[in-house]
């Protein structure tokens, strides 16, 4: 009779392990071990790497749209009096400011004039949409003050404009030339509004490698803007640049408390909602592909296990007959298939980890090996985003490996826990 033991006894981990270290004469076993371990590795590593990049563009992907632009905008909803055309602008934009700025989370407010204008020099016209700011609430913009090849300096930002680099560009202009500014609201006249044309000196050309911004986007100064646009006294938004800017709620459930009845919220959540919906939809999609990777990887034990437990028959019969129970058995073989997942498991994260926190260095390695190709790609549009490896990604592919691999062992396991000695040994 059987004697039942403690589960996963000390002699059931020794077995386990002198199994796993097979001898020459089985090497098809030793093979299939190495086999399924370098399965699990690599399929993890694929896993984990790729949790890193896809967090990496998505962190990119914020920082490029919060870098240049506002948080959250404040505005106010369109009321029309006397048959005029509505108004959405903020006259009391002086008042409300303190109590803005006091809000919990918010680090910065910039009172905006924005508007759309036709950009001309010499015979070059491309439409631009001017934003009026102040310099020292431009200089909370990173993606701007601090962009990559930028001409010109915002120091003499009061005296002319700042202009994106493709619309540079178009327009055929660099530093210290003056661009003309067309707006249809223009001066009022007694035969109605006729258009103002007015010439700013270019100061400042940035590239944030934002399309969206580059090609389109012009700052002048708040004080001119409201005069150029007839907006004397008011702004059209407020922008609001947040400690947190993950953390809205908070922020926007306290604006309509200060800013008034009429104050809505636009948050760039609002913006660009839609984009990083359509990430996460990806994302998700890249996790099952690489879930079956890892899947059939894991199978990789299965086939192991199965020669281990053929080449071993003799062994099984006689543990049993020395009084081992089918628990222990199940448990012995359960032991080799779970380091096999558990050491590939924890090599693949090791793997995917050094990838992460050196992908410079790897896509510097592709470069050199490839001739500059990834330089030609990124002049053409393409993206090679940074890898960010957090606890959550390390977790849920250290858990989707090591259940897994553990489920699959449980199968040839209770194979050879339910294999009869006797037949075992009858011709041994």
């Amino acid at each position: 009779m059987a004697k039942p033991t403690a589960p996963f006894a000390p002699f059931e981990w020794m077995i386990a392990w002198r199994y796993l270290r097979a001898r020459r004469a089985e090497g098809g076993v030793s093979t299939m071990t190495w086999i399924s371990l370098i399965g699990i590795t690599l399929a993890v590593f694929a896993l984990v790497a790729t949790l890193a990049v896809r967090a990496g563009l998505r962190a990119d992907f914020v920082d490029a749209m919060l870098g240049g632009n506002a948080h959250i905008e404040l505005r106010y909803v369109a009321v029309q009096e006397d048959g005029r055309a509505p108004d959405t602008t903020i006259p009391n934009y002086a008042d409300i400011l303190p109590g803005i700025e006091a809000l919990q989370g918010v680090d910065d407010v910039a009172p905006l004039v924005r508007a759309q204008v036709m950009g001309s020099f010499r015979g070059s016209n491309a439409p631009a949409d001017v934003y009026g700011i102040s310099r020292a609430d431009l200089l909370e913009y990173p993606l701007v003050a601090n962009a990559e090849g930028q001409q010109g300096t915002l120091d003499r930002f009061d005296e002319g404009v700042a202009v994106g680099s493709q619309l540079a560009a178009q327009l055929r202009i660099g530093i210290g030339d003056r661009v003309k500014l067309i707006s249809p609201d223009g001066a009022r006249t007694a035969l109605g509004i006729t258009p103002r044309i007015s010439a700013y000196e270019v100061v400042y050309i940035f590239s944030t490698g934002q399309p969206f911004m580059d090609q389109s986007r012009m700052y002048l100064p708040l004080a001119e803007a409201q005069s150029f646009f007839n907006r004397e006294g008011v702004v059209d938004q407020i922008d609001l640049r947040l400690a947190e800017p993950e953390n809205l709620t908070p922020v926007v459930d306290a604006l309509r408390e200060v800013a008034g009845d009429r104050a809505y919220s636009w948050t760039w959540q609002d913006r660009f909602g839609g984009m990083l919906r359509a990430l996460e939809l990806q994302n998700n999609a890249i996790f099952i592909v690489l879930a079956i990777v890892v899947l059939i990887a894991a199978l990789n034990i299965v086939s192991g296990l199965i020669m281990l437990v053929k080449n071993k028959g003799r062994d099984i019969g006689i543990l049993r007959t020395m009084g081992l129970s089918q628990g222990s058995i199940l448990r012995i073989f359960f032991l080799c298939g779970a380091w096999v997942g558990t050491v590939g498991t924890v090599l693949g994260i090791a793997l995917g980890a050094l990838f992460s926190a050196n992908i410079e260095h790897v896509y510097r390695l592709v470069n050199m090996l490839t001739g500059n190709g990834v330089t030609d790609l990124e002049g053409r549009g393409f993206i090679f985003p940074s890898a960010v490896l957090s606890a959550g990604d390390v977790l849920s592919a250290a858990v989707l490996s090591l259940t897994l691999s553990w489920l699959v062992t449980l199968f040839p396991a209770r194979r050879a826990a339910r294999m009869n000695p006797v037949e075992a040994l009858r011709y041994e």
